[in-house]
């Protein structure tokens, strides 16, 4: 009967970490793949003392699910972490021709709705987390995505993070926390990156010799390291002049 006991409990008291979903959006008829990742230290998230929340949407052609290493780094820095699947396979295919900024523009508006639907549909179902005050975090693609919903100026976006993002400006002139590390095999586009780094209230660091492709769980282990301690740093308060010099 001891041993019965004990069994029983086990379903009470062991609550999964990490959860993969599909919400679906029933406006759209579109059925989003998710996983959350809970903080390391989830009972402390309360109605009165919320935890944050960051959104990670995956580079393109790049899995949701293969970010765990900046997934960990968040959760330990007491983020729910919502890692997005943007594409489906019912969607074109992201256009490699022609003018990229208005070819792209389709792709970039579905994945903003996209985080907006997910930020309204989570929040009603997460009490005890900041989803009006989220962190937008996207690799390439996904880096232009989370620009571009942060161009709307929405409230609730209190930080974007792009990793080598190319396409889609920066937000300027909004009260949103901006940081952008970049790599060393690709430039941005014109206009995206603001021309002063030194005088702009925006964040760039280069990770000499990183590339593009490698800002995931497929590159190197320094690499991911080095992601780490940049972000961690950032969130944590460092200053842009300190973070350049890490």
């Amino acid at each position: 009967m001891k041993y019965l006991y004990i069994w029983l409990l086990i379903p009470i008291f062991c609550i999964p970490l990490v959860q993969a979903k599909i919400i679906y959006d029933e406006a759209r008829d579109r059925g989003i793949p998710v996983k959350i990742s809970y903080p390391i230290n989830e009972q402390d998230c309360t109605i009165e003392s919320k935890c944050a929340v960051a959104f990670l949407s995956a580079g393109y052609g790049v899995a949701h699910t293969q970010y765990s290493f900046l997934e960990e780094q968040l959760r330990e820095l007491g983020y729910m972490v919502v890692s997005v699947a943007h594409e489906l396979p019912q969607d074109p295919p992201l256009s490699v021709t022609g003018n990229l900024y208005e070819t792209r523009r389709e792709n970039w508006v579905r994945g903003a709705k996209t985080l907006a639907f997910l930020k309204s549909q989570l929040q009603s179902r997460y009490s005890n987390y900041a989803f009006n005050e989220l962190l937008l975090i996207g690799h390439s693609n996904g880096g232009d995505i989370s620009s571009w919903l942060g161009n709307e100026k929405e409230p609730y976006i209190k930080s974007i993070i792009t990793l080598d993002h190319r396409r889609v400006p920066l937000p300027r002139n909004t009260d949103i926390n901006i940081f952008s590390i970049r790599t060393s095999d690709f430039a941005a586009d014109e206009g995206v990156l603001p021309a002063n780094t030194v005088q702009s209230d925006i964040c760039v660091v280069q990770i000499p010799d990183a590339r593009h492709n490698d800002l995931s769980d497929h590159g190197p282990r320094w690499l991911q390291d080095k992601i780490k301690q940049l972000v961690h740093g950032y969130l944590v308060g460092q200053s842009c002049a300190m973070l350049n010099k890490a």
